[in-house]
C-alpha cells in the first residue's frame, strides 16, 4: 500500500499502518437462504433456532437445526459475523432459497448475498406460543392433501422425534375425524 510500513499493531490483533491505524475491513449486510436439499427436497422445517439477533457468530457455527422429508441436520454459520435478523421461527416450514437469515459480514467470498441498499427490512418472525406444535414435512404434506389447515388442527399427540408431529400422527387424526 504505497510504501507504508506495515506491522501487528500491540496487541497482536491485526495489521495496522505506521502511526497505529488499525485496518478495519469493510462489512456488509448478507441475507442467507435456506438450503438447497437436492431435487427431491423442495422445503425444510425449522426444528430449532440456536441464534438470535445480536449474537456474534463465527464460520461453521450450528445455527439451527433443519429437518427435510428424509433427515433431520445442522445448519452452519457460511462465515464470521453479527447475525442481524432471523427471519424464521421454530416450526416454519420453508421453501429452499426463502430468506433464512441476515448477517453482517466482512467475508467477500460472500458479497453476492448483499441485501442492496434500500431493501424493505423484514418482517419480524411471528412469536409462536411455548406449546406451538412442531410438524415434519410429510405431516404437513398430508394435512393440505386432507384439505386441513396445520394452524387449525388442536387435540393431535405429537409422537414424532423431539415431540414433532409426524405422519403416522397425522394418519391418527385424520382417521379418528372419520370415525
Amino acid at each position: 500500500m504505497g510504501g507504508e510500513a506495515r506491522s501487528l499493531d500491540q496487541r497482536g490483533a491485526g495489521p495496522t499502518l505506521a502511526g497505529n491505524k488499525t485496518l478495519r475491513m469493510e462489512t456488509f449486510l448478507i441475507e442467507v437462504p435456506m438450503p438447497s436439499m437436492g431435487a427431491t427436497a423442495n422445503e425444510l422445517t425449522v426444528v430449532s433456532l440456536k441464534t438470535q439477533p445480536g449474537d456474534r457468530i463465527t464460520k461453521g457455527q450450528r445455527l439451527a437445526e433443519l429437518e427435510s422429508d428424509k433427515s433431520i441436520f445442522e445448519f452452519e454459520a457460511p462465515c464470521d459475523g453479527t447475525v442481524q435478523a432471523v427471519l424464521v421461527a421454530a416450526g416454519d416450514v420453508k421453501p429452499a432459497g426463502a430468506p433464512f437469515l441476515r448477517i453482517e459480514t466482512a467475508e467477500a467470498a460472500l458479497r453476492h448475498l448483499e441485501v442492496k441498499a434500500g431493501a424493505a427490512a423484514p418482517a419480524a418472525a411471528a412469536a409462536k406460543p411455548a406449546a406451538a406444535l412442531i410438524w415434519t414435512p410429510r405431516a404437513t404434506k398430508l394435512l393440505q392433501e386432507a384439505g386441513v389447515d396445520p394452524a387449525t388442527v388442536t387435540g393431535i399427540e405429537a409422537t414424532g422425534p423431539g415431540g414433532r408431529v409426524s405422519g403416522d400422527d397425522v394418519a391418527r387424526y385424520l382417521a379418528a375425524r372419520k370415525s
